[in-house]
């Protein structure tokens, strides 16, 4: 049985092709694997655990957990979307949370997980706001916030996020090589699989004479897909 991989679906009521194909992808493909990992961006935004009553999250809570159910293990590694999902989110939809970076062995090979943001360090700006967002503090002080305002606050994080986007050049945006041969060199693995960038590819590297690769999973805007791993290797397979 495959180990499957996606990521960056940003599920949102406005997109509701996309939780159909995610609903399908959990009744067909995942169903077949032994383990599914989802490493980032899930949801469009994640506000808090105490929004798991919410319609439009518990109904695709409640088809991962049917998954669980059915024996498939599955993990999640936060995004920079939904990185504020928690214990909560993991019992409603019976999966484990995955600590980033992640290092397990699949078919034999060492293989580092991340969502992907980590390693576009040209972009100073992102990673300074990253680390503001990500800090305890931060986060504390915005979980005490009442639950619409916080939506309200995402809201205009969102906004400002994407005007600056705008005037960003592609590269800078992309992940910096000379970040993925660090870290690959760090937890001495041969293989990365990351999201985030919405690139999907499968790119091939020498890090001190061993041969490694790095897999970009696929964003589902338009289509979506997935990796599948297994002995023989991964693949690429497009919904």
């Amino acid at each position: 049985m495959a180990t499957l991989f996606i990521s960056d679906l940003h599920l949102c009521p406005s997109r509701p092709q996309v939780s159909r194909l995610f609903r399908d992808f959990l009744a067909g493909p995942a169903r077949q694997a032994d383990t599914l990992y989802i490493l980032g961006d899930l949801f469009e935004y994640w506000a808090g655990d105490d929004d798991l009553d919410e319609a439009f999250i518990a109904g695709h809570c409640a088809a991962l957990r049917d998954l669980a159910a059915a024996g498939v293990r599955i993990f999640f590694m936060a995004g920079n979307r939904d990185f504020l999902a928690g214990d909560g989110f993991a019992r409603a939809a019976g999966l484990s949370l995955l600590p980033e970076p992640a290092v397990i062995e699949l078919g034999g090979v060492a293989t580092l997980l991340l969502h992907g943001d980590t390693l576009c360090t040209d972009d100073a700006a992102y990673q300074a706001f990253r680390s503001e967002v990500r800090s305890p503090d931060w986060k504390q002080a915005f979980l005490a916030l009442p639950l619409v305002q916080r939506k309200a606050r995402i809201e205009v994080l969102r906004r400002e996020s994407e005007a600056q986007k705008q005037g960003k050049p592609w590269d800078i945006m992309d992940v910096s090589p000379d970040a993925v041969s660090r870290i690959l060199t760090f937890h001495r693995c041969q293989r990365l699989i990351h999201g985030h960038t919405h690139r999907p590819a499968r790119h091939t590297l020498e890090i001190e004479g061993r041969p490694c690769e790095r897999w970009v999973l696929p964003d589902w805007y338009e289509s979506g897909g997935y990796l599948a791993c297994g002995q023989d290797g991964c693949r690429l397979v497009p919904l």
